[in-house]
């Protein structure tokens, strides 16, 4: 089969591997239809050291259980689902607390002898605890809403949890990348009253109105900290997402959070600290966050999308076939598109 492989930074080859296959009773056999790019996978694509055996890629996907082991209940040949970024056996402690990214019979896709999502099939481990029915057809027009499912809705979903919107909150989000304005239909679904956005690309930023955004704020660093503070009177938001992951865009949600705020971080790090401890301490600002536990947000999310309330499908801008992922990674990491998506 034809999957995406990362062999160093730039070098992004769709390649023939090994067929994916049953190896254990609890897995499941999906034949993918949908995938796509995550703007966490640019993070290695800039930045990976040459690895001759190269790194399977992608870790959303929807696809078509073709065949299950012989302890899988609940799904069956022929069922349409998705899969959320990372697997997990549904029965531990963890996945009990809704904490699914800390399974301890879980794993991430691509890792060791488990199948990347940017590929034609996948085996997929823990099947009853992992996959979740979508209730259409594989061709349904819902199918880029769906899939956000997999990661950036529910990652969007999670920093405004972490961050504690609510009805009437004042809520800022750092970054216009998908997971950014997923957070900004995180917030509005949340019922928080003003939204702010921090970006500068005006067809994201077009984007986050469209969702629900009432503001958008175009600078950067000091002035962009300044420029908030303007718009809230002074005091700063109630709730902040951080959806980047660098120490100047925590540094920016931290300042920008009145005090008694609190910030939820669901950019992947790029730095081992976490700035601002001062000015965090002496405001008494919350710092949550982390990575999503997708799975546990499927079932909320997922009937606001079947009926229409939300359409966080609307982030894929561009949708290639899997020959044409190489180009699709250098679209996203040129911002000459938002997130890509792959398709037949």
């Amino acid at each position: 089969m034809r999957a995406t492989l990362l062999y160093g930074a730039g070098d992004v080859r769709v390649e023939d591997v090994p067929d994916a296959t049953i190896s254990a009773p609890s897995d499941a056999l999906v034949r993918v239809t949908r995938s796509c790019i995550c703007g966490s996978d640019l993070w290695p694509y800039k930045s990976k050291d040459p690895d001759a055996p190269g790194q399977r890629m992608g870790h959303e996907f929807i696809g078509v259980v073709e065949d299950i082991g012989s302890e899988v209940t609940t799904v069956r040949k022929g069922d349409v689902v998705v899969a959320p970024f990372v697997f997990s056996d549904g029965t531990c402690a963890y996945c009990h607390e809704g904490l699914h990214t800390s399974c301890v019979n879980g794993g991430f896709w691509g890792v060791g002898d488990v199948d990347g999502g940017q590929g034609e099939a996948v085996r997929v481990p823990q099947a009853d605890g992992t996959l979740v029915v979508l209730p259409v057809p594989v061709d349904d027009a819902l199918m880029p809403s769906l899939l956000t499912l997999s990661d950036v809705m529910g990652t969007g979903h999670h920093a405004a949890v972490r961050a504690g919107v609510r009805e009437g909150s004042t809520v800022a989000v750092v970054g216009d990348g998908a997971v950014g304005l997923c957070g900004v239909i995180a917030a509005k679904r949340l019922g928080a009253d003003r939204i702010i956005i921090l970006g500068r690309h005006q067809v994201r930023t077009d984007l986050a109105r469209e969702f629900g955004a009432t503001d958008v704020v175009a600078e950067r660093g000091k002035a962009a900290v300044a420029r908030v503070k303007e718009l809230t009177g002074g005091e700063g938001a109630h709730a902040v997402i951080e959806a980047v992951g660098l120490g100047e865009s925590l540094e920016t949600a931290l300042r920008i959070a009145r005090p008694g705020g609190a910030v939820g971080r669901v950019g992947v790090p790029q730095t081992g600290d976490i700035p601002g401890a001062q000015l965090t301490f002496l405001k008494n600002v919350t710092v949550s966050g982390g990575i999503a536990p997708a799975r546990a947000y499927i079932d909320e999310l997922l009937p606001d999308v079947l009926e229409g309330r939300i359409e966080p499908g609307r982030v894929f801008d561009r949708t290639i076939g899997i020959e044409e992922v190489p180009d699709g990674y250098r679209a996203m990491d040129q911002r000459e598109a938002i997130k890509v998506m792959i398709a037949p």
